[in-house]
């Protein structure tokens, strides 16, 4: 059976706080040959790959292409920070606490503005497309900008003193966005970098993809210390969330965690499937599988990506073989993503039937 896709929520926007005074300066040279660059630890308090996921990268294509600092598409035209998202907005309400990435003082912060989608509010108000947001300046003309936050949550006020690890904030929702994430940027003498090469955003030339999206290593210049760097392996591909739900799913309601973490029951008359990822690359094939407390297989589906997108969510349903309630006890989802003949992913989650 072919799996129906939904392939929108992807999309979000940073824009730095104005800073008084600001001006255009000539390009940057590379980071490592300008004195006093910070160096950068994890911005949010979450185990990257697992509880959140870089969604976004710095685009490394200075033209109206897109394109990662791994060669992958992890990305869009334009875009100047990286995304460090969460899997729903239930986690969102939960609170992940966003980080300082390294010592310095607070100069500039927002807050109280709501955090909504942009598919519902329609957008943010011109210059405040960052939504709430933090600013903390390095010294040495360096600062870092942490936006999309929650409202309420920021715990900083301009002045204050701030060392790697100290808490900012919370991942949110506010600005121009559709999915919870903490937009992380870092720039020098006004110029926006990319953290894991070092080099200014947009300009240059791309990278030269001798090697397979997403293989390439982490560059030589990057700016994150080697505790982060062993942290943010790159992964071109994703599973976000999967499971049952007792109805035919919704994307809607899995990105509202609306589908994790609670039993269903068994007499619901039918069992929808449903998995998001990230990262899908155009022919990539993704499969889910149902397997009940017997250990037999009660389905099996397979969709393909029809083009290279941000995000993907895949339902399906489940009928009952026959009359009655469904056996109790343990039913597994196995979702397995495969690019060509490479297997991308195969992960598996629980979900308890009583």
């Amino acid at each position: 059976m072919r799996v129906p896709v939904d392939y929108r929520w992807g999309f979000a926007a940073l824009v730095f706080l104005p800073a008084a005074g600001a001006a255009q300066s000539p390009a940057a040279p590379p980071a490592a040959l300008l004195p006093g660059a910070p160096v950068l630890e994890l911005p949010v308090r979450c185990r990257i790959g697992a509880e959140c996921f870089v969604q976004n990268y710095v685009d490394a294509d200075p033209g109206p292409g897109m394109q990662d600092f791994a060669c992958g598409r992890l990305t869009y035209d334009g875009h100047k920070g990286t995304d460090f998202r969460l899997p729903d907005l239930e986690a969102m309400r939960r609170g992940v606490a966003v980080v300082a990435a390294a010592p310095g003082t607070v100069t500039r912060v927002r807050d109280g503005m709501e955090d909504v989608s942009i598919r519902q509010s329609g957008g943010a108000p011109a210059g405040r497309e960052a939504g709430n947001a933090v600013v903390v300046d390095h010294g040495n003309g360096w600062e870092t900008q942490y936006s999309h936050l929650k409202r309420g949550s920021i715990a900083v006020r301009p002045g204050d003193r701030v060392e790697a690890g100290t808490p900012l904030a919370e991942v949110g929702l506010s600005g121009n966005t559709e999915f919870p994430h903490v937009d992380f940027g870092i720039r020098h003498d006004g110029h926006t970098l990319d953290p894991y090469t070092g080099k200014e955003a947009g300009t240059g030339e791309a990278p030269a993809c001798a090697v397979d999206q997403g293989k390439a290593p982490m560059p030589s210049g990057t700016l994150w210390s080697d505790a982060a760097r062993r942290k943010l392996a790159y992964r071109p591909s994703a599973l976000l969330g999967a499971g049952l739900a007792p109805e035919a799913p919704k994307a809607e309601v899995a990105r509202d965690g609306g589908y994790g973490g609670k039993p269903l029951p068994a007499d619901a008359p039918t069992l929808g499937v449903w998995a998001e990822l990230m990262g899908g690359r155009k022919g990539d094939r993704v499969t889910l599988e149902v397997t009940g407390p017997d250990g037999r297989r009660l389905s099996r589906n397979e969709g393909a990506v029809p083009r290279p997108l941000a995000v993907l969510f895949f339902g399906t349903e489940v009928k009952k073989p026959v009359p009655g309630s469904w056996p109790p006890g343990p039913y597994r989802v196995t979702v397995t993503l495969r690019h060509g003949d490479e297997t991308v992913l195969r992960e598996e989650r629980r979900v308890d039937l009583r």
